[in-house]
């Protein structure tokens, strides 16, 4: 009689920002989509026990890395949690992000919240990306059947000027042009690496200004007249994660209610 082959562990995704918003959207997807799953944040880990015990109900077992992508320290210390026994990870999702604490005028705005934003929302998800394809393409050496895909969480502010939040703008752009360039890099490992846009989606980033986008999108700043929610934004990683857009790498996904259509 033939040995059995010993069953292969889930896939292991690993979402930046993952506790809340956007980020805890896309780690429900994932573990309704049998991911297991590191879900990365700033809070203590035991601010998190709730989130993480949810997505375990959801059938993926759930480990908390906590740290600021945008600390080197940090990140490494991530990395070595990821590889001292969770496995590869087949996928990341670079979702942490920043916005300014105060929204100013672009001539008034200062190097420490420019050096803040541009930390976590560039500096933190290249390195991370950096290092994670690294084992990704190590991974795929090793065995022609493992799967990796990279998604990055960028935002219509990538391509739409906002001069109050210039620093947020110019760091998505940069994020944009890294998709572009590690898909570039890992496109002959077989490694797609996708960005998805969000527009004006309900998250705490939002709450502050939701008077004043309530009555922007009564004015029409999107075709489909509603807020995005982050599970418009979850559905899209995981298609893209699952493979639906196969020969599309390096492409970018607005999730935005049409809100970056050109219009007359």
């Amino acid at each position: 009689m033939a040995p059995s082959t010993p069953p292969q562990s889930p896939p292991l995704a690993l979402v930046t920002g993952g506790t809340r918003g956007i980020g805890l959207a896309i780690a429900r997807r994932l573990a309704a989509d049998g991911y297991r799953l590191a879900i990365n944040g700033v809070r203590e880990k035991a601010s998190a026990a709730d989130v993480l015990q949810e997505l375990s109900w959801e059938g993926a077992p759930a480990v908390y890395c906590q740290g600021d992508i945008g600390c080197s320290a940090a990140r490494q210390s991530i990395l070595q949690e990821l590889r001292s026994g969770l496995g590869p990870v087949s996928l990341l999702v670079n979702n942490a992000g920043v916005a300014p604490e105060r929204r100013v005028d672009l001539l008034e705005m200062e190097e420490n919240s420019f050096d803040r934003v541009l930390s976590v929302n560039l500096k933190g998800a290249f390195f991370l990306t950096q290092q994670i394809a690294r084992d990704m393409i190590t991974a795929v050496q090793g065995d022609p059947a493992f799967r990796a895909c990279i998604i990055n969480v960028s935002s219509v502010s990538a391509t739409m000027a906002s001069i109050a939040r210039g620093e947020y703008c110019m760091s998505k752009a940069a994020l944009s042009m890294a998709t572009l360039l590690f898909a570039t890099r890992l496109a002959p490992h077989g490694i797609p690496v996708y960005e998805i846009r969000p527009g004006i989606t309900r998250t705490d980033m939002t709450a502050g200004v939701t008077e004043r986008y309530d009555r922007l999108l009564q004015e029409g700043l999107c075709l489909q007249a509603r807020w995005g929610e982050p599970d418009d934004c979850a559905k899209a990683v995981s298609a893209l994660a699952r493979g639906d857009f196969p020969y599309s790498t390096g492409q970018a996904i607005c999730i935005d209610g049409g809100m970056t259509v050109p219009r007359l």
